[in-house]
């Protein structure tokens, strides 16, 4: 006896019960089943971008006369409410899943065809609108899903790009409130010419601009869309005006630009663009790691570091130590970045996994790129609001280290040339003083040598050349 909990449904393999509230049906329920791996959901902009496509569709056959006024109302309405979010806890399978994603596409169409029967006055099972013959006219997983992939990339795109800017523009905003505090620079972790605080931070804004602009212009190969290749780019079962007229709809429904495939058979072997996109996505990753560890290091300390920045105090930094004050929102972002580097290894992996006319690695390429659009948006604007708006300078520590850093002595190469420069640099670090006290007191003894001219050089001309730091941040030849 079948309890009053569940219901029963039949496919192909023969009958299974499944809650009998459930929207989704018996294909979902076997993917339940076959599949209780990670404990995840489908993200939302995988259950959007199928959602899209299948309302898309529902229209296009419509006005081809391959699907009558009521089905097609029905799927249209019931598409639109799972666009909406309406129906965000029916996507029941895990993202690691049969290949291709026909358990996804399937949780969709039994969604969307058992929601189109209840408003047609059926029961749930009963598909007065039927998953396949209906919700998936025209098409097949093999295109659906890489199809949804592109769109689901696309969906947040302005959103991730936005959140980007903001940290390029706080980050500009930075460079010019410290512009006038002249600082040691440091190559090789070691002492090198003076640098503008303000530069260094110019330097991660224009870093994370040309980041933007690499993901921006890999997100364009993710607007070529191969919906109408059906099972293996021929296009069977599909009217020749389908793929035109399927593009043109997603592309007003969704307000994106979007392109027509220039090879169906392509659109469905390749993975391509969407391992560019993540590995645009890896590169920006690379660039938020080297930032958030030179703002480690800048803020390190405060006693017995660099101490040259310092961050808000967001929280206890110790559980154990009284007063300890970490960099947080930078570890964070390392974290987030980390496990965006598994993410794209991931994508390239599955990219490459491909078989003759079909990639059946698409789900964990899906789960992976909308992932990695999450952790960059919801990492960078946390970083971004909660570290950088409220970093501060600590002008007189970093003026302080560089008071003390004899690789200055650089700017009297012009004068007394690379060698003398050196031994000078050996005496203040032996001595532990100033470099342009140990320059002073040799040009005072007459034991400078001006590096082209048959003479000494005099302590006029060395504290010239060192009496002004900001000027050594500026290039050219000093004095």
């Amino acid at each position: 006896m079948v309890s009053k909990s569940v219901r029963v449904e039949k496919d192909s393999l023969g009958e299974l019960e499944l809650p009998k509230d459930a929207l989704y049906g018996v294909q979902t329920q076997r993917a339940t089943i076959n599949f209780p791996i990670s404990g995840l959901r489908p993200w939302q902009a995988f259950i959007w971008s199928m959602a899209e496509i299948k309302k898309a569709a529902a229209n296009v056959n419509r006005d081809l006369d391959l699907l009558d006024e009521k089905h097609a109302k029905a799927i249209i309405q019931a598409a639109s409410e799972v666009i909406d979010g309406k129906w965000n806890e029916q996507f029941v399978v895990d993202p690691f899943q049969a290949g291709a994603g026909t358990s996804h596409n399937m949780n969709v169409n039994e969604v969307i065809a058992n929601r189109a029967t209840l408003l047609l006055g059926g029961q749930l099972g009963e598909y007065l609108v039927h998953p396949n013959d209906h919700v998936n006219m025209a098409q097949s997983t093999n295109d659906t899903i890489p199809t949804a992939i592109r769109l689901g990339c696309l969906w947040r795109l302005d959103e991730m790009l936005s959140v980007l800017e903001e940290l390029a523009s706080v980050l500009d905003s930075k460079s010019l409130e410290f512009d006038e505090i002249v600082k040691s620079g440091r190559t090789h972790l070691q002492d090198a010419v003076p640098i503008r605080l303000g530069q260094e931070f110019g330097a991660y804004s224009k870093a994370i601009s040309r980041d933007i602009d690499r993901i921006r212009r890999s997100a364009e190969g993710l607007r070529r869309l191969g919906i109408g290749g059906t099972a293996v780019g021929s296009g069977l079962n599909a009217h020749q005006e389908y793929h035109v007229r399927m593009v043109a709809a997603l592309s007003q429904s969704t307000g994106l630009e979007l392109y027509q495939s220039d090879n169906l058979f392509e659109s469905m072997q390749s993975l391509a663009d969407a391992a560019d996109f993540s590995a645009s996505i890896r590169t920006l990753g690379l660039t938020l790691i080297r930032i958030a560890n030179d703002f480690r290091l800048l803020s390190s300390g405060p006693s017995t570091g660099l101490d040259e920045i310092s961050f808000p105090a967001v929280q206890p930094g110790s559980s154990i130590m009284p007063g300890k004050v970490n960099p947080v929102m930078a570890e964070m972002l390392n974290q987030a970045m980390f496990h965006i580097f598994g993410c794209d290894t991931t994508v390239a992996m599955a990219t490459q996994a491909g078989q003759l006319e079909l990639n059946v690695m698409m789900p964990v390429i899906a789960h992976n790129l909308f992932e990695m659009m999450q952790l960059t948006i919801g990492a960078v604007k946390a970083f971004t609001n909660r570290a950088v708006k409220g970093v501060k300078a600590n002008r007189e520590k970093a003026e302080g280290w560089l008071a003390k850093n004899a690789i200055v002595v650089t700017a009297l190469n012009p004068l007394i040339g690379y060698s003398q420069g050196s031994l000078l640099v050996k005496e203040a670090l032996a001595r532990n003083i100033a470099i342009k006290q140990v320059a002073l007191e040799k040009a005072k003894a007459g034991k400078l040598r001006h590096r082209d001219e048959d003479r000494n050089v005099g302590e006029e001309e060395i504290a010239a050349a060192l009496s002004d730091l900001h000027r050594m941040t500026e290039g050219g030849i000093v004095g």
